[in-house]
């Protein structure tokens, strides 16, 4: 396997990580390897064959060029806030060209304990490996910005948690490693010069046309909310709930950062939470947007050392983009709900259409996946879907009129916005039920499940009739699913 590394961040930012070196694994075996993507990143492999991936992506064997470091970062954490984290269980091999000139972050997560490993062992279970491998590509396949998954590796070895379970390592690519908590460590231990350095590098390897803006730091701040905005939007779009928003888990690039007890909503619920420690709900789905302010508040914070150099008065600058946040979430959430409601131009009549909506899918139960498509399908003249989503004929049937009574003030076809619809509405998501039965297939040492869940979810818009029993709900009887962080 050769990579076109360029460590870029090892060669100009030295002080801002440690070196890192791999555990050596037991029985280093292949578990998946992301062909297309590899692909996509202009890897190539002459040769190499599955041992050999294994070895290079369990960190067994070092591919040349590889520069391994481990990223120095802070982060709040449930609010509170911790000074010192780092990369406890991952190290970045390096940083690789593709063809097309981008710049991708290589790291391999479960790789063993670094200099910031706090005393833990730095490894990972093959549950979580397999989970973030499963959920990123499936948030890649829907269009959310995000992480990405290129191999799964079982080590041999056992790790201890609250059992005994495979060991894996995950190889995550990333358009970068740089988080809110990288800027917050710095801002906390170094000051001004430091975050000065580090948000000049980013700008420079994320958005170098806001080099020439007069305050730039000030000009990343803006940059950065807005993608966070975007996301978080994307994220609700398709009932998901990240489930540990801290700023540590808060990727610069505006991508998803880290899948530990991440989940999708079955049956909507705005205060649905899904992680085993998120007992005050503050990841809650409902919350996200107000823990997106919350965050990009403190990444204002880390950066104002750098803003108030240039100019003092961009701290008043910075303050207003915080303040501005909420009505700026709105509005891109509003954008997006109207392309899932099938609406084209936009009305204030349907901001109230939009959030009544959510009040009728909670009293009523309805699955918030499913219902989307079901609306595409009235549409096509067959409510049956929408039938058995709903608890009687007449639930929600005000609100289904004031919707058509929306779609009715524009001249589109019904096919035609059905169509619209079901492009940006998935049908197949990650659901929790077949997440959980796949993943304790996996650990038994059976993958098949897995691999034909991750064939669905990288396909999540088009109807297969072979696929029909991925797009049904959990059951209604089924347990509160629950989740636990992959440490």
């Amino acid at each position: 396997m050769n990579f076109a590394f360029d460590n870029s961040f090892h060669g100009m930012m030295e002080g801002f990580y440690a070196p890192a070196e791999a555990a050596q694994p037991s029985v280093p075996t292949l578990l998946t390897f992301n062909t297309a993507l590899a692909l996509q990143l202009g890897l190539t492999g002459d040769g190499t064959n599955d041992a050999r991936l294994a070895r290079i992506f369990s960190g067994d064997e070092l591919a040349a060029g590889a520069e391994p470091l481990a990223f120095a970062y802070a982060g709040h954490q449930f609010g509170h806030f911790s000074s010192q984290l780092g990369d406890g269980r991952a190290l970045l091999l390096g940083e690789t060209l593709a063809p097309d000139g981008a710049r991708f972050d290589i790291q391999l997560k479960g790789s063993g304990p670094t200099a910031f490993s706090r005393n833990g062992d730095g490894k990972a279970a093959i549950g979580p490996v397999l989970r973030e491998y499963l959920v990123s590509e499936a948030m890649a396949a829907m269009g959310v910005p995000t992480t990405r998954s290129l191999a799964a590796v079982a080590t041999g070895d056992r790790v201890q948690r609250e059992r005994s379970h495979p060991g894996a390592v995950l190889t995550r690519v990333a358009s970068s490693h740089i988080r809110v908590g990288t800027f917050q460590f710095f801002a906390a231990h170094f000051g001004a010069d430091h975050v000065v350095q580090l948000s000049d590098y980013t700008i420079n390897r994320h958005f170098p046309d806001l080099a020439e803006a007069a305050n730039p730091h000030l000009a990343l701040l803006d940059r950065v909310i807005g993608l966070q905005c975007e996301l978080v939007a994307r994220w609700m779009g398709v009932g998901f709930v990240h489930g540990v928003m801290n700023t540590d888990n808060v990727a610069i690039s505006g991508e998803t950062l880290d899948y530990g007890p991440c989940a999708f909503m079955d049956r909507f619920a705005l205060n649905t939470v899904f992680s085993s420690i998120d007992a005050n709900g503050r990841y809650a789905y409902g919350r996200q947007p107000q823990i997106t302010h919350w965050n990009m508040a403190r990444f204002a914070e880390a950066m104002l050392p750098a803003i108030h150099a240039v100019d003092p008065a961009g701290v008043d600058a910075a303050k207003a983009l915080v303040d501005a946040i909420p009505e700026r979430f709105r509005v891109i959430w509003f954008d997006r709900m109207r392309a899932k409601l099938g609406l084209g131009r936009a009305d204030k009549a349907d901001e109230q259409l939009i959030d009544a909506l959510f009040g009728e899918l909670e009293q009523h139960g309805v699955d918030f996946t499913s219902f989307f498509r079901a609306l595409a399908q009235l549409l096509r003249g067959d409510g049956d879907m929408l039938q058995t989503l709903l608890p009687d004929a007449e639930a929600m049937a005000p609100w289904i009129a004031d919707w058509w009574a929306q779609l009715e003030r524009e001249a589109i076809a019904p096919l035609e916005r059905a169509d619209a619809m079901d492009a940006v509405n998935p049908l197949y998501i990650p659901r929790n039920h077949q997440v959980e039965a796949a993943l304790v297939a996996a650990e038994s040492g059976d993958m098949a499940p897995w691999t034909a869940l991750l064939e669905v979810v990288q396909n999540p818009y088009v109807a297969r009739a072979e696929w029909d029993a991925f797009a049904h709900p959990a059951p209604v009887d089924a347990d509160t699913y629950r989740t636990f962080c992959g440490t």
